[in-house]
């Protein structure tokens, strides 16, 4: 069966166009909103406590994303603290095109793992 994209994949796709077009400042908050729709992702699929936080106060905000990739970090490791911590770096910092492109793929990691398991996508 095949499905849409979901909001992570569509994100990355987006950020990969924005950085081929030289437009990094753009791409790298699209990188970094892939990141958060993967941790999303993935606390919504392990039931991690930060998804019934996030509910409870009707929005994802930067704690429930923090307390999920903490929680997540029990299942998947450090991978998941290093792929968020750099995706973290996308928008705190003023990088170089070059950079940004290394740093997408802690972030295609992400996205990666949080899309494992589901049925393939329309592109």
């Amino acid at each position: 069966m095949v499905r849409p994209l979901t909001a992570a994949e569509a994100y990355l796709k987006e950020a990969d166009e924005l950085l081929e077009k030289g437009k990094v400042e753009e791409a790298s908050e699209k990188y970094y909103e892939a990141a958060v729709e993967a941790i999303k992702i993935l606390a919504i699929k392990h039931k991690v406590s930060a998804v019934e936080e996030a509910e409870a106060k009707g929005d994802w905000d930067l704690k429930a994303i923090y307390r999920a990739v903490s929680e997540l970090s029990t299942i998947y490791g450090e991978r998941v603290v290093l792929d968020w911590s750099a995706s973290v770096g996308l928008v705190t910092a003023d990088l170089s095109g070059d950079i940004v492109k290394d740093i997408a793929e802690y972030v295609r990691d992400l996205v990666d793992t949080s899309s494992r398991g589901l049925t393939s996508t329309l592109a």
